[in-house]
Order: structure tokens, then sequence, then C-alpha cells
């Protein structure tokens, strides 16, 4: 089995933007950590509050987004930043903030993977956990009708096929793709995806009392007709490419490389944690490798 060193980034940087969810202005900072740190959100404006380690058993319940929390202190919409940094494997980093929430930025984690390369990705001198599956896990819901499988795959490294089929009445057409991720096409075909929602879901969620600062230029937002309204696809399969790219994300919470091909059809966060747990769960049946690096 194949393993890689740990990377950390060498110097601090950091941007600002405002919370889809909660509408606050938030300043976001990337710290370089220590090997076998992990990755954990810091919230600075929570004086004398630990860092939330942004694993699975840290993650609480939330409908559209991924949420850590840890005594009493939470950090909402966290899934676009693991997913940069998993996508750029970086595997060792702390993450600060001002505020409740992750800025939401554009949608997708394409500048935050602009900052991140900025801020210089080094190697460190340990070698990275890597959980390489020998049976099937799966996720599967008939009344959802929802599926997420993790199966071995022949080679290291991790491959995702997801799905995305709304059904026949669905403005958004059935889309399909398959990545075999490293760090070069993470960047080039998934971090500029974006969030993607239809235009009565976001009326709901105003009325609800969120999103009161997002405009149409921040989201893909789609009518009735599946037009996107004030705004233009990047590419023609963009909302299937932002569902990969919460799947990178959520499968970080892991804490280690998954080597294994998933197949994804209609899952959201939800399914994607509980794969997961579920892979964790069986750890008699999981091959892991973990050593010193040399």
């Amino acid at each position: 089995m194949a393993v890689r060193s740990q990377h950390t980034i060498r110097h601090d940087v950091e941007t600002a933007g405002v919370g889809l969810f909660t509408g606050a202005d938030v300043r976001l900072r990337f710290r370089p950590a220590p090997v076998d740190h992990g990755i954990a959100f810091q919230r600075v404006d929570c004086p004398g509050s630990a860092p939330i380690p942004a694993r699975i058993d840290f993650v609480v319940p939330k409908q559209r987004r991924t949420v850590v929390a840890h005594q009493g202190v939470q950090v909402e919409l966290i899934e676009h930043v693991m997913a940069a940094l998993a996508g750029l494997q970086i595997d060792n980093c702390l993450v600060e903030l001002d505020g409740p929430e992750v800025p939401g930025f554009d949608g997708s984690c394409q500048e935050l993977c602009q900052l991140l390369q900025a801020a210089e990705i080094v190697e460190q001198d340990q070698l990275r956990e890597v959980i390489s599956l020998q049976v099937p896990v799966q996720v599967s819901s008939r009344e959802e009708d929802t599926d997420v499988t993790a199966r071995p795959m022949k080679r290291d490294g991790l491959a995702i096929t997801y799905q995305l089929d709304y059904g026949e009445r669905s403005p958004i057409a059935p889309q399909m793709l398959t990545v075999e991720l490293t760090p070069d096409l993470f960047v080039q075909e998934l971090a500029f995806a974006r969030t993607f929602i239809m235009k009565a879901e976001v009326d709901q969620l105003k009325a609800a009392g969120y999103g009161s600062r997002v405009s149409y230029q921040d989201l893909l937002v789609f009518d009735a007709n599946g037009c996107v309204i004030e705004n233009e696809l990047r590419t023609p399969d963009e909302c299937v490419r932002h569902k990969l790219l919460d799947c990178v994300g959520d499968f970080a919470l892991i804490g280690s490389d998954l080597h294994s091909y998933v197949n994804a059809y209609r899952s959201g966060h939800r399914q994607n944690q509980e794969l997961v747990r579920r892979i964790l769960s069986v750890g008699q049946s999981l091959n892991v490798a973990r050593r010193s690096a040399s």
C-alpha cells in the first residue's frame, strides 16, 4: 500500500467574507500545524475555547451543511474548507475564524485553494495514515432513494462517482461524473463548482431567517424552468461537480487518506458522514497503514 508524507502550509494566510447562513462578517485564517495535528477549527471570538477537531465524532446534525462542535462552541459550513484542504493534500492546519460560520465566498472553494497555494504547501517528516477498504461499506435508504457505497479498489487512491438525479420533474437534469482524485485534478475540475439551490428553497430559507445577505451571485439559484438566475454555469455539469466537491470534504472527516472507489447516488452530507462512521466502525475489516517517514 502506497503512503505519502504529511503536509502543512509554510506560513499564515487569511481572508474574509460573509456567512451564507448567518450573514455574519467573518475573518478566516489558515495556520501551519505540526505532524499528526490534523485539521482543527478555532473560534477566536470565543476566548478560552479549544480547537475543534475536524473529525466525524465532532460533527453535529444540521441540514444542508457540515457543522462541528466541542464544549459548547460550534463552527458551521466547514465542508468547503475541508474539501480544499483534502483536495490539496494538506493534512495539518489550524483554521481560525472570528465568527460562527466559514464564509461562503462564491459557493465554491476556488478562492480557498488559491489562498492555500499562496501559503506554500510543504512536506513533513511523518507519513500520512491510510485506510484501505477490504470489504464494501454501504449507506442506503429506499425511502429517500439514496445510496453511497465504498468498495475496495485494486490501485491506491480515491475515486468517486456521483450520480445526480432528482427525478423527471426536476428542472436540474440528471448528471454523472467520475473523478480519481489528485491535487491537480481537484483544482482544475472540482474547486470552481458552486453550491446550487432552487429559488423556492431560497425563499423558504430566507423566511426562516437564513441567508439574509446572500445574492444570486453568491451561489447558483435555479428557477422552476431550470434557468440560473442572474448568474451563469461554469460548466454544463457544475452541479454534479459540486456534489463531488462536497464528497471530498465530507470524506475528509475520516481523518486519514481513504483508498477506495466510492459510488454515490443522490447522497448529501448526512449520508456521506454516515458512510465515514460505518467505515470507521468496521475497523477489523480495514487495512490501516501508518509508519514514520525516514
